[in-house]
């Protein structure tokens, strides 16, 4: 750490920058003795991704901020805090701290929080973002995080971050080729806790992780505006019962959320039909969690058709996902396509031969606001658009 990049010259010179492109800051030469360029390009693009993803560290001029990488892979504030509400008890191991970001949110609901990583220079820039931050329930080691673990006595929570970079493969999406390896260590790390909250990658299949770990009690895919960020697996020693899915959604001022007993959308039945007045697309972590069928029980809604997941209802309900009001159905031929030519429009796929970008160019469709043209194929195996405006919730 080069703690001369939190002077205050630095900060304001930082603030006033905000806007500009770091590699523009990289190339040219520093003008802040013991200070190179690189550092303070560093600096300028950990500002930019917090005042989006950490607000409230972006706030603090003193906040040390790590490589780009780190930063990317790590969680945000939204995400973190989400993560916090889940648990409960007196201590916690963090076995893969990084940058920190969930520990200061575990440090509100937990006496102790133990952050470790093998980076020392990140764990060092955790434990000064710690200190500044006034949080003094966490405690910071340079350190195997799994390993400082098995050597407790007991813990209330075990939390696991596993890389998804495996310097032997490359980038990995199995959990068994992630570092640490957890399906490998769950029955060691069960000696020491009797929960563990996993979090993965959204790219993971669901019934692959389920394959891959025990003890599975709760699934959460978490979405930030509609955009899946993560997998959340909560695991108990005690719970021998099917998992629960949960998906949701997290916005500037709501949460959206349906839960499911995972083995409820095996014998949930769908009804498919054309399309009616309302259109709902469910939201992306509904999509990921893939209870189709069970919406179309659970809201009484029909789906357009068994690999279209859009539903359709006469009457106007609250869904987990984007409402639209139909204005239009139209045939996917000449005489159809005459009328979007050229068009400003939204434009969405569904279970249709051909991609958005196809579409746009062949039909010379602009950007829209609030107009949606759905391409689909319907409940008759026919491709159709479905002409729409979203509805505001």
């Amino acid at each position: 750490m080069n703690l001369l990049l939190l002077q205050e010259d630095v900060q304001v010179f930082l603030v006033e920058n905000l806007n500009q492109k770091a590699t523009s800051i990289a190339l040219k030469k520093s003008s802040f003795v013991g200070i190179n360029s690189k550092e303070l390009a560093q600096q300028l693009v950990g500002k930019q991704k917090a005042k989006v993803k950490l607000p409230s560290w972006f706030n603090n001029l003193n906040i040390y901020y790590p490589p780009s990488l780190n930063l990317e892979q790590t969680s945000s504030e939204k995400t973190a805090d989400y993560k916090a509400n889940l648990i409960s008890g007196t201590t916690l191991v963090d076995c893969t701290g990084g940058f920190g970001i969930d520990c200061v949110s575990f440090a509100k609901r937990m006496e102790k929080v133990f952050h470790c990583d093998l980076n020392e220079e990140l764990q060092s820039i955790a434990a000064h973002n710690f200190k500044v931050l006034g949080i003094k329930n966490i405690e910071s080691y340079t350190t195997n995080g799994i390993e400082f673990a098995l050597k407790q006595k007991k813990i209330n929570w075990i939390y696991i971050d596993p890389s998804r970079r495996n310097e032997a493969k490359g980038k990995v999406f199995f959990l068994e080729d992630c570092l640490p390896n957890v399906p490998l260590i769950l029955d060691d790390l069960f000696k020491v806790t009797s929960k563990i909250l996993i979090k993965t990658a959204p790219i993971l299949d669901i019934s692959v992780g389920l394959k891959s770990l025990q003890y599975v009690k709760e699934i959460h895919v978490i979405a930030v505006n509609n955009e899946v960020k993560e997998l959340l697996w909560m695991l108990d020693i005690q719970h021998l019962e099917e998992p629960v899915i949960k998906a949701v959604n997290l916005s500037k001022n709501k949460e959206t959320s349906v839960e499911v007993k995972l083995g409820e959308e095996s014998y949930a039945h769908a009804i498919l039909s054309k399309p009616k007045k309302y259109l709902y697309e469910p939201y992306a972590s509904v999509m990921k969690a893939g209870v189709f069928n069970w919406l179309s029980q659970n809201f009484k809604v029909e789906k357009l058709h068994a690999l279209t997941h859009l539903y359709t209802s006469e009457e106007l309900i609250e869904f987990p996902g984007r409402c639209f009001s139909i204005t239009a159905i139209l045939p996917f031929n000449k005489s159809g396509m005459r009328a979007i030519v050229k068009c400003k429009t939204n434009v969405v796929t569904r279970n249709f031969k051909m991609s958005v970008a196809e579409l746009r160019k062949k039909y010379k469709l602009q950007e829209g606001l609030d107009r949606y043209l759905f391409f689909v194929t319907d409940h008759n195996n026919k491709p159709i658009v479905i002409d729409c405006k979203k509805i505001s919730v």
